[in-house]
Order: structure tokens, then C-alpha cells, then sequence
């Protein structure tokens, strides 16, 4: 079969659009556990000393934006100047309004109820009354590639951001800084992994180390080989033995989280789903309440492919479901097993 070369990425939890997911999501949770029902859509811009928080919710519940927004930076591992930005010093503004009633109108009462009289979505589940928080399309997708059952070279990439966040926690590598990024490139043979070609890992650091004599051969040790391992030794078959390394290319990495680039949340759709294996509708994740079906649908479809692949019915599956605003049914479905079925 012919031979091919596919590659994906991953960040760390201190990458700017990783911080911005983090702080949507920890307003999302805290207004969630209160209140199940609240319509949420925040999205957050990071940068040197400043956050923005903004967006629309509707619900009864109270939180402290503010306050939320600056545990969650201080977990995450800036908590310093020294390091580009201090969670507990830094301006927080936030610019919150209400969900525009012509959206809640037709999530609240689904087109299936207000239109065609129906009392549910088909006349079932009560829940069906509710419609989709907007039109668009979604994807699942799964392989047997991994014990995951996801594409190699995203599970090996965010097993490798994930070592970098440990090994700077733990104290193996006590002068690595939060903001860090990983890449693999992997060779097929037609559809099937057999080696591992290249791994680029660029981690921030302190400005006293030296790249080439302290942060390369400790990026292999700590963080490189033991993934390895870990990934062979679950069972997946890959060549590891002759793989490139490249260990932050550009020199030096001391600059980095909001003060080296700006954060949005929702630039890593991506990293957050199949690292380029498979098709994307275009929707991000983080902020939103399930009503929002560019997660909730998106989740929805990845539960589908899984346990397709997982039952033994297709070695990889990709499914794809699209909605109209207001509507509770998809107005498509679509299913491709890529000939493994």
C-alpha cells in the first residue's frame, strides 16, 4: 500500500487559547452546577496582564466571574510575573448580557411544537420539545487505532502536552513554565500506523537554562520515552525506534502564555477533537450549554462512532448530523465506515 506521512497537535493547559477554553468552561461549569437549565455562551480573550470575559447568559444563578477567572489561571501555573502573567494581579473586565429572545424562543418551544402542533419532538420524549441553539453541522468520528478509539497521532500528541503539565507539577522539571505545544507525525501504510517519524515538543521555560544541555535530553527523558512506553506497552503497535525529536526549533521559549500571543477561546477545534483525522463542522466547544449543539451534538456523535467501533461493526466510523435553529430533529444524518464495516 502506499506509504503517507499524517501529523497532529496538541497544547498545554497554559497555551493561550487552552487558558481562554479553561476560564469559558469554569464560568460554564459554576453557572451549570446551580442551575441545569441556564442558557450559557461565554467566550473569553486573554492577553498580557488582561482578561475579557463576555458573552450571554440567562439564568437565576450567581456567579463570581472575577474570582473564578483567577483560580482558574492560578491552577493552571501562572501565578507569577516572573512567569508572564500572575492570576491573582491581573485586570479581569467582564461584558455579560441576556440570551436575544429570538434565539430562547425557539430553543425553548422546538419548531416541532410551535409550528406542527406536535407535543413532543414525534409525540415522544417531553424533552424533544426543546430545539437546537442553532443551525450547523456536527461530526463523530473513532478508529481502532488506540485503546481510546481515537486517531494515533492526536492521543500520542495530548499524551504528551498532558506529561509536559505533569513533569512541571511534580517537580521533574521544576523550570518549565505553563504555555507549551506538542506535534507527531506518523507514517501509514494505507490506513494503518506502523511508525513514528517525527515529535516536536516546544515547552516555555525559566531563563536560566540551557536548551540544548538541560531541556532537550530532559524533554526525552521525562517526557518523551516514558509516552512511549506507556503507549507500546498498552498494546498499540508502532515503530518507535528511529523517530526524530526536535525540542523547541526556534532556540529559546522563555516568553510565553498571554504575553507571548493573545487567547480566544474556541481556535483549537481541531486539538480538541481528531488532530485533522477527520472532518469538522466548524463549531467549538467550550462555553456552551448543551442546547448548543455544536457540543452537545458533536459529543453525541462521537458516543455513535465509538461504540461502533468498539461493538466490532467497523474499524473506523464517522458520522455526521446537522440541525436547524429551533428545530429538535436533525434535518441530516449521515453514517461512512470508509469500507471497514
Amino acid at each position: 500500500m502506499a506509504s503517507r506521512l499524517f501529523t497532529s497537535e496538541s497544547v498545554t493547559e497554559g497555551h493561550p487559547d487552552k487558558i481562554a477554553d479553561r476560564i469559558s468552561d469554569t464560568v460554564l461549569d459554576a453557572i451549570l452546577a446551580q442551575d441545569p437549565g441556564a442558557r450559557v455562551a461565554v467566550e473569553t480573550l486573554i492577553t498580557t496582564g488582561q482578561v475579557h470575559v463576555a458573552g450571554e447568559v440567562t439564568t437565576a444563578a450567581y456567579a463570581d466571574i472575577p474570582t473564578l477567572v483567577r483560580n482558574a489561571v492560578l491552577e493552571i501555573g501562572y501565578d507569577s510575573s516572573k512567569k508572564g502573567f500572575d492570576g491573582a494581579s491581573c485586570g479581569v473586565s467582564v461584558s455579560i448580557g441576556a440570551q436575544s429572545p429570538d434565539i430562547a424562543q425557539g430553543v425553548d418551544t422546538a419548531y416541532e411544537t410551535r409550528v406542527e402542533g406536535a407535543p413532543g419532538a414525534g409525540g415522544r420524549d417531553e424533552l424533544d420539545r426543546q430545539g437546537a441553539g442553532d443551525q450547523g453541522l456536527m461530526f463523530g468520528y473513532a478508529c481502532d487505532e488506540t485503546p481510546e478509539l481515537m486517531p494515533l497521532p492526536i492521543t500520542l500528541a495530548h499524551r504528551l502536552s498532558s506529561r509536559l503539565a505533569q513533569v512541571r507539577k511534580d517537580g521533574a522539571m521544576p523550570y518549565l513554565r505553563p504555555d507549551g505545544k506538542t506535534q507527531v507525525t506518523v507514517e501509514y501504510d494505507g490506513d494503518k500506523a506502523v511508525r513514528l517519524d517525527t515529535v516536536v515538543v516546544s515547552s516555555q521555560h525559566a531563563s536560566d537554562i540551557d536548551v540544548g544541555a538541560l531541556l532537550a535530553p530532559d524533554i526525552r527523558e521525562f517526557v518523551v520515552e516514558p509516552v512511549l512506553a506507556a503507549l507500546v506497552g498498552g498494546g498499540v503497535k508502532l515503530d518507535t525506534g528511529g523517530y526524530r525529536l526536535l525540542v523547541n526549533p526556534t532556540g529559546r521559549f522563555e516568553i510565553g502564555g498571554p504575553m507571548g500571543d493573545a487567547g480566544l477561546t474556541g481556535r483549537k477545534i481541531i486539538i480538541d477533537t481528531y488532530g485533522g483525522m477527520a472532518r469538522h463542522g466548524g463549531g467549538a466547544f467550550s462555553g456552551k450549554d448543551p442546547s448548543k449543539v455544536d457540543r452537545s451534538a458533536a459529543y453525541a456523535m462521537r458516543w455513535v462512532a465509538k461504540n461502533v467501533v468498539a461493538a466490532g461493526l467497523a474499524a473506523r466510523c464517522e458520522v455526521q448530523v446537522a440541525y436547524a435553529i429551533g428545530k429538535a430533529e436533525p434535518v441530516g444524518l449521515f453514517v461512512e465506515t470508509f469500507g471497514t464495516a
